[in-house]
């Protein structure tokens, strides 16, 4: 495995365990709004994380197939996904220390 391919598999491993993180944190999330309806505006903005939630899997999903080469340019292009993920799993802890009882 080259050093570049190593580092794809890194970056994957990294996409791969926060994306776990935020489905936790999402299912906690879901389990604490349970017994309000849909039409709540609560369960509206957990909808929305859950719509930001499937667009960074999808990019995992497309880092995972992408080919090494177009991987780093991906990446250049695109720089700082990783805090994507990490204020997506602070808006959902923050959406459970106000309503997870």
């Amino acid at each position: 495995m080259t050093t570049k391919e190593h580092l794809v598999e890194q970056h994957i491993r990294e996409y791969e365990s926060r994306l776990k993180h935020i489905d936790e944190l999402y299912e906690r999330a879901h389990q604490a709004t349970d017994h309000l309806d849909e039409e709540h505006e609560v369960r509206s903005e957990l909808k929305e994380y859950d719509l930001q939630r499937a667009r960074l899997k999808q990019h995992a999903d497309d880092v995972r197939t992408m080919p090494v080469e177009k991987w780093r340019e991906e990446t250049v292009q695109n720089a700082g996904p990783m805090a994507i993920w990490d204020i997506l799993a602070q808006k959902l802890e923050n959406f459970l220390e106000r309503h997870d009882k």
